[in-house]
């Protein structure tokens, strides 16, 4: 069991939410490790993809980057199960130290036939991301202020959009430089120094008693607590729908740039306006939690981002700048709303297995999306499809604001 032992106290209402996490010392440090992760991961997410094509030749080899570090999401039940049978604190730890480690065999990487190792690495990579997700969903539910979850949630969302729009550009850069292994080399040293900044956390933690069923079992328990409680389902299904159109959506990018006649490089443009929304809604979300409760908070940015999808097919970069960052300001709610709610409303002992689960349903869509979308973009012409994908969104949106009241009151974890 996992308990906190720093205490701010109840912070007082109204003050600006990034310093009332930063006054939290163990909220300051698990965002200054996501911040310096998060920097290393965008880097080396935008060069592996870069790497590939300029040893291949082949846009669907480099595609595969991407698959080779989503891939691992489909495992997350029983991924997360690992964060539930050990302490959280050393298997966070161990998951940030176990890529940087992994980075460094990269600099093997110098022709086509060694792309095995890079492939390789990026699953690996991929596999110690989520179960470091389900440690730290865990450890920052216990060792954070309960009241200051939404906040921290919504800032880190903030880091991690943050990052998106810088961190891929500095890598770019490193790697035309001084090529990949230069880019493996900074991922590998924001991990160690995310390693350092986790480590100075002040978590006190007994062992987890033995579990009383197997694997399997245990993992299906953290499904079923899941699937059974009324406040968690209808969000996460919410996310996992949103996420899917979101994945539909994405794919029909540059169909929606040469609809404007731009150039395919005009999507750089729109891509730093919506991460400049997700910025924005990091900063508000956890005030608007308090106020709206998760699925009012929810539902209003699906609502939102259903609207900015469907007027996406009007040929106007004023409309699609607009829309651009109503993206950006809506997508993110539901995605906070269902971590801080899961946090919340889950006990400590299932707590990784949830998260973990919980992701795997929200995410996993997305990459079903974007397959979908790629095929959909080719057949179905703009005005009809974005409309189509605003209209599930709304009804999404309009299902999960008719559910009962929010429950407020949080699990002891």
């Amino acid at each position: 069991m996992t308990t906190r032992t720093t205490d701010t106290g109840k912070a007082a209402r109204g003050t600006w939410p990034l310093a009332r996490v930063l006054r939290d010392r163990n909220a300051g440090l698990y965002l200054a490790g996501v911040v310096v992760s998060g920097f290393g991961s965008s880097a080396l997410g935008l060069a592996a993809g870069v790497w590939v094509k300029d040893l291949t030749g082949s846009d669907g080899l480099a595609a595969l980057c991407l698959l080779a570090l989503w891939a691992p999401t489909l495992a997350g039940p029983a991924l997360g199960t690992i964060a539930d049978r050990v302490r959280r604190k050393p298997l966070l730890l161990a998951a940030n130290l176990l890529p940087a480690g992994l980075l460094l065999t990269l600099f093997a990487v110098d022709s086509p036939g060694a792309l095995w190792l890079l492939f390789a690495v990026l699953s690996l990579y991929g596999v110690a991301g989520v179960v470091q997700d389900a440690a730290e969903s865990a450890l920052v539910a216990a060792a954070v202020d309960p009241g200051l979850l939404g906040d921290f949630n919504g800032l880190r969302m903030t880091a991690n959009e943050g990052m998106k729009l810088v961190a891929p550009l500095a890598g770019a850069g490193l790697y035309a430089a001084y090529g990949g292994p230069s880019v493996a080399a900074l991922d590998a040293a924001t991990f160690v120094l995310a390693t350092g900044l986790y480590a100075a956390l002040r978590v006190r933690e007994a062992a987890p008693e033995p579990p009383p069923v197997n694997w399997r079992r245990q993992t299906a328990e953290g499904a079923r607590h899941l699937w059974g409680h009324p406040g968690l389902r209808p969000l996460v299904l919410a996310g996992g729908v949103t996420m899917l159109c979101a994945g539909v959506g994405g794919a029909t990018l540059y169909a929606v740039v040469d609809n404007l006649g731009r150039s395919p490089a005009y999507a750089g443009v729109l891509y730093a306006v919506q991460g400049a929304g997700s910025v924005a809604v990091g900063i508000i979300s956890g005030p608007a939690l308090r106020r709206l409760g998760p699925r009012r908070f929810g539902a209003a940015g699906i609502a939102l981002f259903a609207a900015a999808v469907a007027v996406r097919a009007v040929p106007s970069d004023a409309v699609v700048w607009a829309s651009s960052a109503a993206v950006g300001l809506g997508l993110p709610t539901v995605l906070i709303a269902a971590l801080t709610a899961v946090q919340r409303e889950t006990p400590g002992p299932l707590l990784g297995r949830v998260s973990a689960t919980a992701n795997s349903l929200v995410f996993a869509p997305n990459v079903l999306g974007l397959a979908a979308g790629a095929a959909l973009v080719e057949t179905v012409r703009l005005w009809l499809l974005l409309p189509a994908l605003g209209a599930v969104l709304l009804g999404t949106a309009t299902a999960l604001a008719r559910r009962p009241t929010d429950r407020r009151t949080p699990s002891p974890a």
